[in-house]
């Protein structure tokens, strides 16, 4: 077992809990059995096989055979396609996939049913009312750092183009987008009345 794979088998054991639970989640086994999809950090040697069994996935480090499916992306871009993000994670490139489409997004699906409820995870040591209070506590940081972040990138732009000037705003851009494409109209003006001159 190699160290990925020893990494990984907490979460696993997690998500074959959640499948075991999950009706359509099972029935998703039913239908991958026996199929192998191989899962890639971009650029790196890292990589896993996810080979479906009844109502259950196991992990493998190695495996000799062409896999059903190839996976590949960045640690977060993997993450997401777990997530309700997965098909934009896709579409934008962000995520990369070979082999059967299909099968890929049934592996998708069976990934969603089994994401663990962590809230219902903690709430096993916790006990419900503490599990709840703190998934408040992590949904609200959560949402504090995306109006952080979003706030930090209006403030760098705002700066960047009204401050240092380093950058055009776009009042700038969209007026010299307008002149350009008036000097275009009227280069092909002048260059129509040139070819009537000259015939």
């Amino acid at each position: 077992m190699d160290a990925l794979e020893t990494l990984l088998q907490p979460v696993v054991g997690l998500v074959n809990r959640q499948i075991r639970s999950t009706t359509p989640a099972r029935e998703l086994c039913g239908e991958l059995e026996g199929r192998v999809v191989a899962v890639g950090v971009r650029n790196t040697a890292l990589s896993i096989y996810v080979r479906v069994e009844a109502e259950r996935i196991a992990l493998t480090g190695t495996y000799d055979a062409e896999p059903d499916v190839v996976i590949s992306g960045s640690p977060i871009s993997l993450a997401m396609l777990a997530g309700p993000d997965g098909e934009t994670a896709i579409r934008d490139g962000s995520v990369s996939l070979a082999g059967d489409a299909e099968l890929a997004a049934k592996f998708q699906r069976l990934l969603r049913y089994g994401r663990p409820d962590l809230e219902e995870e903690l709430s096993r040591f916790t006990g419900d009312v503490a599990a709840h209070e703190l998934g408040e506590i992590v949904r609200s940081l959560g949402r504090w750092g995306r109006q952080t972040g979003d706030i930090l990138q209006q403030n760098v732009s705002e700066y960047l183009q009204e401050e240092s000037r380093s950058v055009p705003s776009r009042y700038e851009v969209d007026d010299l987008a307008a002149r350009v494409g008036a000097l275009r109209d009227d280069v092909a003006r002048l260059e129509a009345r040139i070819d009537r001159l000259n015939s």
